[in-house]
């Protein structure tokens, strides 16, 4: 094959790392194909934040991403920062807002944020190709083979950014681990994170309080969120549970604290100020009414407070604030805004993203043992692994 039918890289998949590395590559020299397999790139990046993109967390650290080593993105986000990402969309002109928690979005659509990449990489002479159905992958002595559409591609380095099995009506697949494993590497295996919890058994009660939200404290094993829950016909979600959600395994236990601002004793004091108040009555106060009812009949404690003594109602305090569930199962991949586990880390290096044993091949955003919590930490995880790699290439 001439040189000039050859790339230096083939990057594989065309949403958030995928787009920032070939930016970063092409803007080094290196001559990139982008291969996407669906009719547009950022297909992911344009439906997140409510068409608006979490671009970020400014607050983005190791401590906010899970895997099976923990420390393994910390080398890629000291290097490539929320506020290097910043600095980018800000020279776009491209007006952005803080919300709660270090989250920042654009002012206007995600749009700009897809257009910003595809700019990035046009001054990388990047080779952008969409609707792209990629065959057999192979590697030889001078690097890398793609049969992309029936075409035979030729490349000294192969990054695997196709993501991982979530959302899989945009087009999502385990395509990543099915490359990695062809090429020895080693998969954690997948599973939905950030996503809804499903209840059945006696805490099938609550479903019927679909639509009901509530400021909580979800725990699931020392993993604690404080934000809303929502009640929902299949069982709970809302920014709370989503995020303790990427920590719960089958047959764990979820907590959540339906008191989260109640000091120690409350209930006692209550009893004190206003003995004839029920315990409906006093969780009306503080929560959903219906919500409230709920609780109140499963606490079973009827008649007015000065009924019941203080260690019974401690005992109901302490329920409140660790009310267990017994989620039965998620909503899978389906409703999971990303995934958890994917290629391991072990194999790769944290300052590349190049896998140890096949020199060449990368591996970058979801699709490593990677995941961030909700809130634009994804996104982040996606420029700094972007970055590393197309500085790498």
């Amino acid at each position: 094959m001439p040189q000039s039918d050859r790339y230096d890289a083939i990057i594989l998949g065309g949403g958030a790392a995928g787009l920032f590395c070939a930016a970063i590559a092409g803007q080094r020299g290196r001559r990139v194909l982008l291969l996407e397999k669906s009719d547009k790139v950022g297909k992911k990046i344009l439906i997140s934040g409510g068409g608006r993109c979490n671009f970020t967390n400014l607050g983005a650290g190791p401590a906010n991403y899970l895997s099976a080593n923990p420390h393994f993105a910390k080398s890629a986000l000291a290097r490539y920062t929320p506020h290097d990402f910043l600095d980018l969309v800000e020279r776009y002109d491209i007006a952005w807002h803080e919300k709660t928690l270090g989250q920042l979005f654009c002012d206007g659509s995600a749009k700009q944020i897809v257009e910003m990449l595809l700019e990035e990489c046009e001054k990388g002479s990047v080779e952008v190709r969409t609707g792209q159905e990629v065959g057999a992958v192979s590697r030889g002595e001078d690097g890398f083979s793609v049969v992309a559409n029936g075409e035979a591609l030729t490349a000294s380095a192969l990054v695997i950014a196709t993501g991982g099995p979530s959302i899989p009506k945009m087009g999502a697949t385990g395509f990543a681990y099915d490359l990695a494993r062809q090429f020895g590497l080693k998969v954690v295996e997948p599973r939905p994170a950030l996503v809804p919890l499903t209840l059945g058994g006696e805490d099938v009660l609550f479903r019927e309080l679909s639509g009901v939200s509530s400021d909580v404290i979800a725990s699931a094993g020392k993993a604690t969120f404080r934000e809303a829950a929502l009640l929902t016909h299949k069982g709970l979600s809302g920014p709370a549970i989503l995020q303790a959600s990427s920590y719960w395994r089958h047959g764990d236990l979820l907590r959540i604290d339906f008191t989260p601002d109640a000091p120690r004793g409350w209930l006692v004091e209550r009893k004190a100020s206003t003995p004839r108040a029920t315990m409906q009555q006093v969780l009306r106060e503080i929560l959903p009414e219906r919500l409230a009812d709920t609780l109140g009949g499963r606490l079973d404690l009827g008649g007015p407070l000065q009924g019941l003594s203080d260690k019974v109602l401690t005992a109901a305090e302490d329920r409140l604030r660790a009310w267990p569930f017994h989620p039965n199962g998620t909503e899978g991949f389906a409703k999971a805004e990303v995934t958890a586990g994917g290629i391991s880390t072990a194999e790769l290096s944290s300052q590349t993203m190049e896998a140890r044993k096949v020199p060449g091949l990368f591996a970058i955003g979801e699709a490593v043992d990677v995941t961030g919590w909700l809130g634009g930490y994804n996104f982040q995880w996606a420029w700094a692994s972007g970055h590393a790699c197309g500085h790498a290439l």
